[in-house]
C-alpha cells in the first residue's frame, strides 16, 4: 500500500506542477485552489508512504515522478520541446526511480 501511496503522491505532484503553469497563465482563484489541493494531497500521500518506506527512497522516487511527469505534461499540454536528448534524460530519471524500487 505504501508504494501505491507513493505513486499517488507523485501523480498529485505532477498535477500541482501543472497547476503552477495554469495559475501563471490564468491568475484565477480556481487555479490556485487546485494547486493547493494537488500539492496538499501529494504531501499527505508522501507522508503515508514514509511511514513504511525509507525516506531517501521515497523522496527520490517522488521527485523523479514529479520532475519527469511535469516535463512530459509540459510537452503534451504546453507544446514544450520534444527533443530526443530531453527524452533520454527523462528516461534516465525514471530508470533511476525504478532502480531504487528494485533495490529497496
Amino acid at each position: 500500500m505504501a508504494w501505491i501511496s507513493l505513486i499517488l503522491a507523485g501523480l498529485c505532484e505532477m498535477f500541482g506542477v501543472t497547476m503552477i503553469n495554469k495559475l501563471h497563465k490564468d491568475r484565477s482563484w480556481q487555479s490556485l485552489a487546485l494547486l493547493i489541493i494537488g500539492f496538499g494531497a501529494s504531501f499527505i500521500f508522501l507522508a503515508y508512504a514514509m511511514e513504511t518506506l525509507p525516506m531517501g527512497t521515497v523522496y527520490a522516487i517522488w521527485t523523479g515522478i514529479g520532475a519527469s511527469g511535469g516535463a512530459i505534461l509540459g510537452m503534451i499540454l504546453y507544446n514544450e520541446s520534444k527533443d530526443w536528448k530531453r527524452l533520454v534524460f527523462i528516461a534516465m530519471v525514471l530508470g533511476a526511480a525504478i532502480g531504487l524500487k528494485l533495490v529497496s
